[in-house]
């Protein structure tokens, strides 16, 4: 082969593999979850404070744009459905390779599930791995998520799974989505506006504790490990200016059962004693004003508008008493985030409304089976 053919081959698959990894972004099936994890990828290096990660209890409990218009404060929920505790060492990774954030904040509420069980449906894998751009760090992720029985080239290459989603490409939407970078409106956040009462429930605040399984344990223990290793390089590479990780371990207040807040309060005593904070706030229901009744979407598993403004107003509140941030209003290199502000609370007035009518109404969201 001369020169010349070998120019052309190698031109031929780089455009190949162009063809196929932007393919993959568009026809990668649509949803809120592509949409933030794209979102994610579109905000601009080094902008974001603080970086959420976990399950569904994130994007609906906490508003980042609610956030940013009261303190300036810039923070994106990297979350999809079903989050499994493994994934959560891996999207640190992730995130480390455009952002510095100052603190990571980790939803715990599926450290109590089965992993094994979670595993059944590889749909809760696919919400992490099809959501991540083509790197080493995906393939890592996939290595640690998928058994080795699985069929992981499907995951590897997932246009081998998403080829006949064809339809993708008639939609603006996911046409945009050529190199998974569409920014996200309201910064990952969701609005809902169902009306879902429940009763309070009565293992909230409640003493003892429960281990967890040992393989959701040994993800908890492998997680603090890497985040002090981040540290540790951080303060060899930097002295102690270094940018030192620092993280806070939430529960989200929801429907909680006695066995999963005995759990809770196990896996403190793990992540405290590792030097993080922890808050479980089914132990602080009234302080946050939570009313179960009223401010959740689906019988006490999400929230709807009104219960993910109490909810972000508690952790607004420990993070300005616990932590230095600052406030970015005013900064150019913030624009899109005063008009996910603007549209935020807009769309947040209509919802509180539509709420109210629902609880006024006692027109309550369909029960799934």
């Amino acid at each position: 082969m001369n020169i010349k053919q070998f120019i052309k081959s190698v031109i031929f698959i780089a455009i190949f593999i162009y063809a196929v990894v932007t393919l993959s972004y568009i026809l990668r099936t649509n949803g809120d979850v592509k949409d933030r994890f794209s979102g994610f990828y579109a905000e601009k290096d080094d902008t974001l404070d603080i970086v959420m990660i976990g399950s569904s209890p994130i994007f609906p409990f906490y508003s980042a744009p609610k956030l940013w218009g009261e303190t300036g404060i810039a923070m994106y929920p990297l979350s999809s459905n079903v989050q499994r505790p493994v994934a959560m060492k891996y999207l640190v990774e992730e995130s480390e390779k455009t952002q510095s954030p100052s603190l990571y904040i980790f939803e715990m509420r599926m450290y109590t599930m089965d992993d094994e069980g979670l595993m059944e449906n590889m749909a809760y894998t696919r919400g992490v791995t099809d959501n991540m751009i083509y790197s080493l760090n995906r393939i890592k992720t996939i290595n640690a998520m998928v058994p080795k029985t699985e069929d992981r080239l499907s995951f590897y290459i997932d246009l081998f799974k998403y080829h006949t989603n064809w339809k993708m490409l008639t939609l603006r939407s996911e046409l945009s989505n050529f190199n998974f970078h569409k920014p996200s409106k309201l910064k990952g956040f969701m609005v809902k506006d169902e009306v879902g009462p429940i009763k309070r429930p009565a293992a909230g605040g409640a003493s003892g504790k429960l281990p967890l399984s040992e393989t959701q344990e040994g993800y908890l223990k492998e997680l603090l490990a890497y985040l002090n290793e981040l540290n540790e390089s951080a303060s060899r590479g930097n002295g102690e200016d270094g940018n030192i990780v620092q993280a806070l371990f939430i529960v989200s207040p929801y429907n909680v059962s006695m066995e999963e807040q005995r759990m809770f309060n196990y896996m403190a005593d793990i992540i405290e004693e590792a030097g993080y904070p922890f808050i479980n706030m089914n132990d602080h229901y009234d302080e946050i004003g939570i009313v179960f009744e009223e401010d959740y979407a689906d019988y006490g598993s999400h929230t709807n508008e009104r219960g993910a403004e109490k909810c972000t107003d508690f952790l607004e509140k420990y993070l300005i008493d616990n932590y230095l941030f600052t406030d970015k209003r005013n900064n150019d290199k913030y624009n899109s985030w005063d008009e996910a502000y603007s549209l935020w609370s807009k769309e947040a007035q209509k919802a509180n409304e539509t709420i109210k009518e629902h609880i006024v109404n006692k027109d309550y969201a369909v029960k799934e089976e």
